[in-house]
């Protein structure tokens, strides 16, 4: 019911004037007690002010808190022989959002899980502070999840990626980027008649793991890269900086199509079987990365996207490479990591079911991590937000001598 600051006074002041007429008949009330009832009229009234004060601006609050997430738990057994399978808890990934206005808002994305010791483990997936700079641009400044392709940034939450799993190659040190710490633009607009997004951003960039392999007699035999540390650092330990971005045009609604770039330099800064001495050169245990010379690093990607009310069709490639460097007298060849999925996810009409089927090729720089997959699951949607699934991987490393085990999952993924 609304209720006027007028009528409020008006009721108020009846009040008054009814109280009033007796107190003034009486000639045993003195002026003093008289103008004491007169200030409490006042006190009163001018909280009733301040009530309908607070209500307004309750109506129409300056800042608005919002939270957010999702939560998943699960059950995984490999065809390996003796492998009995284990439950598990994936993670509980809690999303704040607090925004004042029109202006600017905090968002950030906890992640807790627990690990196979039995311990908790805890990361932060992403802090920033968003500046709402116009109605088709924000500056993002902070931790954010890399706008490189769609999986990371869209997808990989565990109530909205179809499957139990993520394609191979777009997990943590995989071929495409995780996360960073720098500053992002990102915004949409229109183009002709279609409508087109667009993400910009500077930021501390990768890091680069080596492997050394020994001769078998103390002596280093060679070096190579092992891996790409491409999530946030909270310092630019390597001192080089990496730009890029993605756009992506809706030529209709139902279809995007994107296209993504990142390029700069990165340092090795972390190896495995290391002894310094080996190389020539004088290095802490924390590793000194000025031994070693900036490699260049440089990533492509695209992805595609249909869909319609019951069907979902997408397509995703990224390729990371990383430059010639040396260490010592050792030169490390240029290496690349690529990976392309595609999949399918079909809604069986007036039901609760969903099919989907995924394929993906993953190439690294060591044949060991290779991996062709085809994924296979049935889902059951007890609502938008809260999703059974059962998944079947079959995995094949397709270099010789080398296997991959197949894998059975099941999830129960709820976001809220």
């Amino acid at each position: 019911m609304k209720i006027s600051c007028h009528s409020i006074k008006r009721k108020t002041l009846v009040t008054a004037m009814a109280l009033a007429m007796p107190i003034a008949a009486s000639a045993d009330i003195s002026s003093a007690e008289l103008q004491e009832q007169i200030d409490a009229l006042q006190r009163q009234v001018t909280a009733l002010n301040s009530d309908v004060q607070q209500a307004a601006e309750w109506k129409n609050p300056n800042t608005l808190v919002h939270m957010a997430g999702y939560a998943n738990v699960g059950y995984a057994k490999t065809d390996a022989a003796g492998d009995d399978g284990s439950f598990s808890v994936g993670s509980f990934a809690p999303i704040f959002h607090y925004q004042y206005r029109d202006l600017v808002m905090l968002e950030a994305e906890l992640e807790f899980s627990v690990a196979e010791d039995g311990s908790t483990e805890s990361k932060m997936e992403y802090l920033s502070i968003d500046w709402f700079v116009n109605d088709n641009m924000v500056l993002i400044a902070g931790q954010f999840l890399s706008p490189i392709g769609q999986f990371r940034q869209n997808l990989h939450p565990s109530w909205i990626n179809k499957l139990p799993s993520a394609a191979p190659g777009f997990g943590h040190d995989g071929a495409a980027p995780v996360s960073d710490v720098g500053v992002m633009l990102r915004g949409g607009f229109h183009l002709g008649g279609m409508k087109a997004n667009y993400a910009a951003y500077v930021g501390n960039g990768p890091e680069i793991k080596a492997e050394v392999e020994d001769d078998g007699a103390g002596s280093a035999a060679a070096i190579e890269y092992d891996g790409i540390a491409a999530e946030a650092f909270g310092a630019d330990r390597d001192g080089n900086k990496v730009f890029g971005g993605r756009l992506g045009i809706l030529p209709m609604t139902t279809l995007e199509v994107g296209v993504s770039f990142l390029t700069g330099k990165a340092k090795v800064t972390e190896y495995e079987g290391l002894d310094p001495t080996l190389f020539g050169v004088a290095m802490p245990p924390d590793l000194d990365t000025t031994a070693f010379s900036a490699s260049t690093y440089d990533v492509i990607g695209m992805d595609i996207s249909w869909r319609n009310k019951d069907l979902d069709v997408r397509y995703e490639y990224v390729k990371s490479e990383v430059g010639e460097t040396t260490l010592g007298g050792f030169t490390l060849d240029a290496a690349t990591w690529s990976t392309w999925y595609t999949q399918l996810a079909y809604k069986l009409p007036s039901s609760k079911y969903e099919a989907v089927i995924r394929y993906t090729d993953f190439d690294s720089t060591g044949t060991a991590k290779d991996m062709q997959q085809t994924a296979i699951g049935l889902n059951y949607l007890f609502t938008s937000n809260f999703v059974g699934k059962i998944g079947y991987e079959s995995n094949d490393n397709p270099n010789a001598g080398l296997t991959a085990d197949n894998r059975w999952l099941l999830q129960l993924a709820y976001g809220f």
